[in-house]
């Protein structure tokens, strides 16, 4: 074979055999086909796009480059979750224990948080003394022994994914849906999982910014799954807005802890609900998603999801006490109101600006060595919809210093109030198949 003549076949729009991309990544992994050849290639794929079965090909091909986490010994139906990221989006804290109350085993790689999106890891490290690092033989006791545990990504997993998103992001070939979808999809596969619910993010604090772009990605995600072998859904989620009030690690810690005990914001408490009700039915849990949602709100009332909480916290080191007592984690030493200067209703609150506000006070990581401040965040009052009148308090800031003005104004910028205003979709759409 030769690179020269696939990226010809590319360009002309002809489909490549699995065969040729097997061919391309293992050459690009290894050094033999160099970025240039590659750069084009890729270039063909944003203009020309991939068929499902070259799609599924690209994304077996880079699973296959590197380690792949065998879970066979955790007994039952390993069912993974992903978010595309946003702002507050703290629904891995809240589904681990909600659906492992239900048996369904949880096995969670997550990880850290970079610019204004937050990561799972550095939210449970807010609980003193939870151990992320624990190797493979004791992360699939404690499933097997909890039904859940989360660690860091470990391992030399999908290495041409990581050389491939690399060259993607300069030669501006990032926003291509066959190379999106195949990203995400080989690093949930080599995870290990058996099933697959994505969540996939749309608004101002998301990658996508348009339900057709969204809708695009996650059927692309949910056919590829489906052909390689895994069970795969997916939901489209409002991310215009942030998730839940709490933007910052150790609050939304808190929040969860509230959403379990049945305390939650709204939104937070619905996507959860869905999310988990695809993940308990993929398991095998009740006959249809209606009844997988109705075991799941029956173990927030009665109080199993809450305790599979504090199990799981205190398998991995963490202190259970958070739950009854969520001061023990880290606080800030400043609350500091932003107050609403009109009256009206909150017609926009942007996600990623209040994101990039919290990453401000310390929330968030500028650089992968950005140390983070767990303590630190904003709350939100209000949420898009509600009534607000002059002088309300729209925001908390929880910060370490007392100087805050440039986080304020940056707030205040981002949070619109006007005569009248409705709430926003949370839900646009669920993809249960392709």
């Amino acid at each position: 074979m030769r690179m020269t003549d696939l990226i010809a076949k590319k360009q002309h729009n002809q489909s490549l055999t699995e065969k040729e991309i097997r061919w391309i990544v293992e050459g690009y992994t290894n050094d033999s086909i160099p970025d240039y050849q590659v750069s084009a290639f890729l270039m063909a794929i944003y203009f020309n796009d991939m068929t499902d079965g070259e799609r599924s090909a690209l994304t077996m091909a880079m699973v296959e480059s590197g380690d792949q986490i065998d879970l066979s010994a955790i007994e039952g139906v390993k069912v993974d979750k992903h978010s595309t990221g946003g702002v507050g989006d703290t629904t891995t804290l809240v589904l681990a224990p909600l659906v492992a109350s239900l048996g369904v085993p949880v096995a969670k790689m997550s990880g850290r948080g970079l610019g204004h999106t937050g990561g799972t890891i550095d939210k449970l490290e807010a609980v003193p003394g939870f151990n992320v690092e624990i190797d493979q033989k004791d992360f699939i006791r404690l499933v097997n022994e909890n039904k859940a545990a989360v660690v860091g990504q470990t391992g030399n997993l999908t290495p041409a994914d990581k050389k491939l998103y690399a060259l993607r992001d300069v030669t501006s070939t990032v926003e291509s849906i066959p190379l999106i979808a195949s990203s995400i999809m080989s690093k949930k596969i080599a995870s290990g999982a058996d099933a697959i619910v994505l969540d996939v993010k749309i608004g101002a604090g998301a990658f996508m910014k348009n339900i057709e772009d969204a809708r695009e990605l996650a059927t692309a995600m949910v056919r590829i799954g489906n052909q390689v072998g895994r069970q795969t859904m997916a939901v489209i989620s409002d991310m215009s807005q942030p998730l839940g009030y709490a933007i910052g690690n150790a609050l939304e810690v808190k929040e969860a802890i509230d959403t379990l005990k049945g305390n939650g914001p709204e939104d937070l408490t619905e996507l959860c609900l869905v999310l988990g009700s695809q993940m308990a039915h993929l398991a095998g849990i009740g006959e249809d998603l209606e009844e997988a949602r109705v075991l799941l709100e029956e173990n927030i009332r009665n109080g199993k999801a809450l305790e599979k909480f504090k199990v799981f916290l205190a398998a991995q080191g963490g202190d259970p006490e958070v739950v009854d007592h969520p001061e023990i984690m880290a606080q800030a030493e400043y609350q500091i109101p932003v107050k609403a200067t009109q009256s009206g209703k909150v017609a926009e609150i942007v996600a990623d600006e209040l994101g990039i506000a919290s990453m401000m006070l310390g929330a968030g990581r500028e650089t992968k060595e950005s140390e983070i401040d767990l303590a630190v965040g904003i709350v939100l009052m209000k949420k898009v919809g509600d009534s607000v009148k002059s002088g309300d308090t729209l925001a908390m800031i929880h910060s370490n210093h007392k100087n805050v003005q440039e986080v304020e104004q940056k707030i205040v910028n981002n949070i619109t109030i006007a005569e009248s205003a409705e709430p926003l979709t949370l839900i646009h759409e669920v993809i249960t198949t392709a």
